[in-house]
This record gives C-alpha cells, sequence and structure tokens, in this order.
C-alpha cells in the first residue's frame, strides 16, 4: 500500500485504531529515506515515544556507530542492534526509526514483524542522494559516489523492504506529507 497525499491535514490519533496505536511502529528504508525526521513527527502526532535505534546504539556501546564499524566490523555491530531492536520493542509502544540495514538482518525482521507494524519509507534515489549529502556520518558512504552506493543498496534491499506491513512514499515533497499518508494509512489498517 503505497500513499501520498497532496496536502497535510489533520488526522487525529483517535482516528488510528487502538489495536495499532497499542503497538510499536517501526520505520525501515534506505539512508535518507527519512526515519528519523519522520519517526519524530509522527511519534508527537501520536502521542507516543520516538526512539532512534542508531542513537540507543551508541549510547548502549558508548561509541559513535562509525567506531563500532571501524573497531569490531558490521557483523558485530548487526548483533548490538538486533538486541537493542529486541530491548526497545520490548517496552511501551515506540515509533522506532531503524538504520539502513537493520531489516536485513533475518533475525531483526522477524523481531520487527512479529512485535510491531512495520513500514517501508520508499524514497527514489535523488531524493536519497540530496538527503545523505546533507550529512557525512555514513559508514557505507565512505570514499564512494552515494548514488552508485544507493542504486546498489536499493537493488538488493528493496526487496526485503517489501516485506514490511506497509509501504509508504517518502518523496522530496515537504516530510509532513509523508507524515500523513502514514495517519491515513494507519486509519484504515488491518494488520
Amino acid at each position: 500500500m503505497s500513499r501520498n497525499p497532496k496536502s497535510p491535514g489533520p488526522i487525529s490519533p483517535g482516528a488510528i485504531p487502538a489495536s495499532i496505536r497499542e503497538r510499536p511502529i517501526v520505520l525501515v528504508g534506505l539512508m535518507g529515506s527519512g526515519k528519523s525526521t519522520i519517526g519524530r513527527r509522527l511519534a508527537q502526532r501520536l502521542n507516543m515515544r520516538f526512539a532512534d535505534a542508531d542513537d540507543e546504539i551508541e549510547r548502549a556501546a558508548g561509541m559513535t556507530i562509525s567506531d563500532i564499524f571501524a573497531k569490531f566490523g558490521e557483523a558485530h555491530f548487526r548483533d548490538g542492534e538486533r538486541r537493542v531492536i529486541a530491548r526497545l520493542l520490548g517496552g511501551q509502544p515506540l515509533v522506532l526509526a531503524t538504520g539502513g540495514g537493520a531489516f536485513m538482518n533475518d533475525e531483526t525482521r522477524a523481531l520487527i514483524k512479529e512485535g510491531s507494524l512495520s513500514i517501508w519509507l520508499d524514497a527514489d534515489i535523488p531524493t536519497l542522494v540530496d538527503r545523505v549529502a546533507r550529512r557525512g556520518h555514513r559508514p557505507l558512504l565512505k570514499g564512494r559516489d552515494p548514488g552508485e552506493v544507493l542504486r546498489e543498496l536499493a537493488a538488493v534491499r528493496n526487496p526485503v523492504y517489501a516485506e514490511a506491513h506497509l509501504r509508504i512514499s517518502s518523496a522530496s515533497s515537504p516530510h509532513e506529507h509523508t507524515v500523513r499518508a502514514i495517519l491515513e494509512a494507519l486509519s484504515t489498517c488491518n494488520v
């Protein structure tokens, strides 16, 4: 289910079924798809707590994700990421933004699909490139052309992201449009 409305308008959290509001909402997608920014706004609209899995991982590890990758490698990072996500999903309902690779891990994906409502924020490559160019902290982009990396990642990851419960377009329009599309989808969702 893909939606992107023309204009943002009010959708009351009360329009979202209780069965949806009482479980975690997990945002998945490529880097630059807006998971953190949109997640914060969505959580505010739903009166839910927001967490960014990457921030939680850095806090738990006492180091940056770039440092974890450099010192211990991706496999170590993914194991810690799975544990942090499991902990977050086991608490009070929240909106959780995950790192781009989290949903690619079979165990993490199973946790997310079973214990939450997952939403794939799908954005086109030019939008992603524009967004990731604003921040230089992404380990997978070090020394490489962002467009090339994102095209390679999309080819591998998009079929897996498609396993999410919902698919929402995260276009270059204001993030509030995407938040509204998510709220509309949640108001009619029966997952």
